[in-house]
């Protein structure tokens, strides 16, 4: 055997072994933190007084992170700017703190989501697997990518998507590929370990076929259209309520208070609970039931982009799911589609385009929603990753070059450093 194929079997075999115990480790993580959520969110739909103290909550995470959270403050972009400069070892206490943070989030009624959560801790156990071990630079990059598989794919059940999402997340337009073995490894032990454990995750209706002509090609792309647009909004509400409560309101914990308040006033005026939390009863009822306000995706976008703006914990994946598949139920009545197919390309749609990880959400659908959901779930949430523009809700993301084409950029640039560099609208002289 030579010494090229040596170290190729020599390599293998780390990747495998290390992404194995990635695996295992988020697996274990997910595991709790599912059923603990299960439980944090049955005591809230049977005691709904408690999002009363919501804004008390707020105030409690939020001094627990200004006493002990600003190195982990980034979450998922603190994960990619990690991966991309080998910064220092993400502390070990974003496992935990991030999993009660995201808890009481959730027990209070903060519209907010389960992956956030589930990559912070996959990507933070990952990194203390990483040096641990000692392992070289590019090979700890790759077990970060690794944790984010296992995170991902441990949480929702997908272990394709997720080991897609952990190679298409970092870098917008290219992958990472050569993280893909202990990705997958990940990815497939972190589901086995959470499935073995006695969680069931929730279980979506199958998509009826339904041929692609050029009459439902078109119906798509409205759709998709659409989906660009729910995305552009929650993408920039969001961004700019941040940086309008930043601004504004200096302290983190107050700034939760603030914003744990308005979610309470919202919930109110709205006159329903099923808009808190993660939204999972809804997004179930969109693929069957025809009579969903239809405007309750708009709903679900301003409570969730309060929640996250102001320093609540949990993520935007389930929230955007819940607003692309009501969005999509809706229009799919309009235009004459199925409703579960509307629903299904909704629920990959927005939050691939917010992510900008079409590809990786597609096939969540299809992982989710049955071999029906193609190819129509990759046409409407292709568009609306193209029509979305240079945007996301991860600014830490690398951009080589524009959505649209174009040159390379003379180096690569952050989401936060393109945005940055773009021209503002001068005010008006006096």
């Amino acid at each position: 055997m030579s010494d090229h194929q040596a170290s190729a079997k020599w390599r293998g075999l780390e990747w495998t072994g290390l992404g194995a115990l990635v695996g295992v480790a988020a697996g274990l993580a997910s595991a709790v933190f599912l059923a603990s959520l299960e439980v944090a969110t049955e005591f809230r739909t049977s005691h709904e007084y408690v999002v009363y103290g919501l804004p008390l909550a707020g105030l409690l995470i939020g001094l627990g992170y200004e006493r002990w959270g600003k190195p982990i403050a980034g979450g998922n972009n603190l994960i990619l700017d990690t991966i991309h400069g080998a910064g220092p070892q993400l502390p070990l206490r974003m496992a935990p703190m991030v999993l009660v943070g995201t808890l009481l989030t959730h027990v209070f009624g903060g519209s907010a989501g389960r992956e956030g959560t589930a990559v912070q801790m996959g990507a933070s156990l990952a990194d203390a697997i990483a040096h641990r071990f000692r392992v070289r630079r590019q090979t700890r990059r790759q077990l970060l990518a690794a944790g984010i598989a296992g995170g991902f794919s441990s949480v929702f059940g997908t272990p394709m998507a997720g080991t897609v999402f952990g190679l298409e997340v970092a870098t917008i337009g290219r992958m990472e590929y050569a993280a893909i073995v202990p990705a997958a490894v990940a990815a497939l032990v972190g589901d086995l370990v959470t499935r073995r454990l006695g969680i069931v995750h929730t279980a979506y209706p199958t998509i009826s076929h339904v041929e692609l002509t050029a009459l439902v090609f078109g119906k798509l792309a409205v759709v998709g259209v659409a989906m660009a647009g729910a995305t552009i909004a929650f993408v920039e509400l969001t961004h700019r309520l941040k940086h309008v409560l930043e601004k504004r309101i200096v302290r983190l914990p107050f700034r939760m208070f603030v914003g744990g308040a308005a979610v309470v006033v919202l919930w109110r005026l709205v006159g329903s609970s099923d808009y808190l939390g993660l939204g999972v009863p809804m997004i179930v009822r969109s693929f069957t039931d025809p009579s969903l306000p239809w405007f309750g995706f708009a709903v679900k976008l301003v409570l969730t982009a309060i929640t996250l703006s102001c320093g609540f914990l949990g993520g935007e994946v389930t929230p955007l799911f819940f607003i692309g598949a009501t969005l999509g139920s809706v229009l799919a009545r309009v235009l004459g589609l199925p409703i579960e197919l509307g629903a299904g390309v909704g629920i990959a749609a927005v939050f691939g385009a917010a992510s900008n990880a079409p590809i990786s959400l597609s096939i969540m659908a299809v992982e989710l929603l049955g071999g029906n959901a193609f190819p129509h779930v990759f046409i409407v949430t292709g568009i609306a990753y193209v029509l979305s523009g240079n945007r996301g809700i991860y600014p830490s993301q690398l951009l080589f070059r524009k959505k649209y084409g174009g040159p390379l950029f003379a180096k690569p640039v952050t989401l936060r450093e393109y945005q940055e560099a773009l021209p503002r609208p001068r005010p008006p002289e006096d």
